[in-house]
């Protein structure tokens, strides 16, 4: 229990980061924003939408769906730009907060 426990009070710390809580709303609206777009554009269902939303910005690309009109492949060009840095940089914060709470853990045995 103590494992499960402590893996709370570490994301519950993560969340408490300004960095952290400043990129989460950007990350959020940057996912449900794609997912908006291609139910309207390319009349895909909710879930479809944000399967797609997640897989290009992780750039997973599974290619089981691409956006089929024109106004959807321009909009996937600057989705991925934008998307992609912003994702990157949403992960760059977490995993520094990660290593800082594990060098913390080590220093306080």
């Amino acid at each position: 229990m103590k494992i499960s426990f402590q893996y709370f009070r570490d994301l519950r710390d993560l969340f408490r980061d300004p960095e952290v809580r400043g990129l989460l709303p950007s990350v959020a609206g940057t996912l449900l924003m794609g997912t908006v777009f291609y139910r309207i554009v390319e009349g895909w269902g909710w879930g479809n939408s944000l399967y797609f939303s997640v897989i290009t910005l992780t750039t997973v690309g599974y290619g089981d769906y691409s956006p089929q009109t024109g106004l959807g492949r321009l909009f996937t060009i600057f989705y991925l730009v934008i998307g992609i840095g912003l994702l990157l940089a949403f992960v760059n914060v977490i995993a520094k907060r990660k290593l800082e709470i594990l060098d913390k853990r080590q220093v306080g045995d």
